[in-house]
């Protein structure tokens, strides 16, 4: 029985040693199949065509509109508002009749000024006639004085008379003087009772109204607002990164929200030097003229202005997804994937066998061909793109001109129709077909993109 029990013990051990290595030697083929599945994952390239279009490079910024020329029509007496004669939304002409305020003071004030004046020219004449008489009275006291026929004391009365008589004339003259600018003044406050349009155009705002008692000894109240709204202004706000782009007379544009897609183009009129502090943010206020004689374009609109800093017609467009950098960093250092790496190498492989294939020097036209448009076009930048050709991967220098969010001008390098690397994502291969080949540049699942 105990031999028998050895045996069993012995058979035991060794099924147990040959369960622990199948399962290790499966573990193995498991990590194996996970590792060279993995190293096999393809990528599938996202790719675009190279086409022609028109692009703009433009600075953006929020506005209002505003009329160019407005005044704000105020008040210039005191009293209560009588009537107005027109209507906000009217237009006007200038010295036309705008409202006319309580003018029962200054009428009375200028009828008692009159009086007045009245009553001083009776003085006036008065004492024209005194002073005639006393003139006659020293002239025969003068007489009488040389024939020895009265006393020093008469005579010395009658001149004395004489010259008092001629400065009472005198002091009615400036009194009559003085009550005249009164009367003068009094009759332009009776005229500021009527209030009279200062330029022509339309009536935009109304701040008082019939029956308002309007106190000017303080303040101007203003009644209404004319504005000129032929030629309108827009009142953008420019940010401080943004406002060493913009100049005078330069190039813009702006929308409305009721616009639609419509633009109203125009210029820079002039940039203001003071700017506008709001939440700590530094905005400067630009400002646009607009002709607006249809009228379409209304006070208070918001508007979206802008200003391009160049444009082109006709350029060959490509992606800003597909430029690279001319000289990359190592891929080490930028922590980028396999496929990165891959394709890089492939790039610096197919440049180099391009090179090493062209003419040197001046020889080469491609090269002269590139320096010529960098000597015309001095701020063009060169970049990298990876162009797909028959299923290939061929790394192409270009030149770039104009950029915005999402093109790019290319100046030379590219010609319409091309296809160029945008972009691309990995794919493994599925465990039902056990494919384990890459698939070539531009094939994804479900073809050729």
């Amino acid at each position: 029985m105990k031999e028998v029990g050895a045996v069993m013990g012995s058979k035991n051990t060794s099924a147990f040693k040959i369960l622990s290595l199948v399962l290790v030697a499966s573990a193995i083929a498991v990590c194996g199949y996970i590792f060279l599945r993995g190293r096999s994952a393809a990528p599938d390239y996202q790719t675009a065509e190279i086409v022609t279009g028109d692009i703009e490079v433009s600075i953006s910024a929020a506005g209002k509109i505003q009329p160019k020329n407005y005044v704000d029509v105020g008040a210039q007496v005191s009293g209560q508002l009588e009537e107005f004669f027109f209507e906000v939304g009217d237009r006007v002409e200038k010295g036309d009749l705008l409202a006319q305020i309580d003018e029962t003071l200054a009428a009375a004030k200028v009828e008692a000024d009159r009086a007045q004046l009245k009553e001083l020219d009776a003085s006036f004449a008065q004492q024209q006639a005194s002073l005639e008489l006393s003139k006659a009275n020293a002239a025969r006291a003068d007489m009488l004085f040389k024939a020895d026929a009265i006393s020093q004391a008469e005579y010395q009365a009658a001149m004395a008379d004489r010259k008092i008589a001629a400065a009472r004339l005198t002091q009615l003259e400036a009194q009559i003087e003085r009550q005249n600018s009164t009367l003068e003044a009094d009759e332009a406050t009776l005229e500021f009772t009527k209030i009279y349009a200062p330029m022509s155009g339309t009536i935009v705002s109304q701040a008082a109204v019939v029956g308002q008692t309007l106190n000017a000894n303080q303040t101007t109240p203003t009644i209404l607002r004319i504005a000129d709204l032929s030629v309108m202004t827009v009142e953008a706000n420019v940010s401080e990164a943004d406002v060493l782009r913009v100049k005078k007379g330069q190039e813009a544009y702006f929308t409305t929200l009721g616009g639609g897609n419509g633009k109203w183009r125009t210029e820079v009129r002039q940039v203001l030097p003071q700017p506008e502090i709001l939440n700590d943010v530094v905005l400067y206020k630009v400002l646009l003229d607009i002709s607006n004689d249809d009228e379409l374009l209304k006070p208070e609109m918001t508007a979206q202005v802008f200003f391009v800093s160049g444009s082109a017609n006709d350029a060959v467009l490509a992606p800003v997804a597909a430029l690279r950098d001319s000289r990359r960093p190592q891929d080490a250092q930028r922590g980028e994937g396999n496929g990165e790496r891959r394709r890089d190498r492939e790039e610096r492989r197919g440049l180099m066998a391009a090179q090493a294939s062209e003419p040197a020097g001046e020889q080469n036209p491609r090269r002269a061909a590139m320096r010529e448009i960098m000597a015309a076009n001095p701020d063009a930048e060169r970049k990298m793109v990876t162009v797909l050709e028959n299923g290939e991967l061929r790394p192409q220098p270009v030149l770039v001109g104009l950029t915005n969010r999402t093109q790019a001008e290319i100046l030379f390098g590219l010609a319409p129709g091309e296809v160029v690397v945008t972009g691309q994502t990995f794919t493994a291969p599925t465990a039902q077909s056990g494919d384990r080949t890459r698939r070539p540049p531009g094939m994804g699942r479900r073809g050729p993109r």
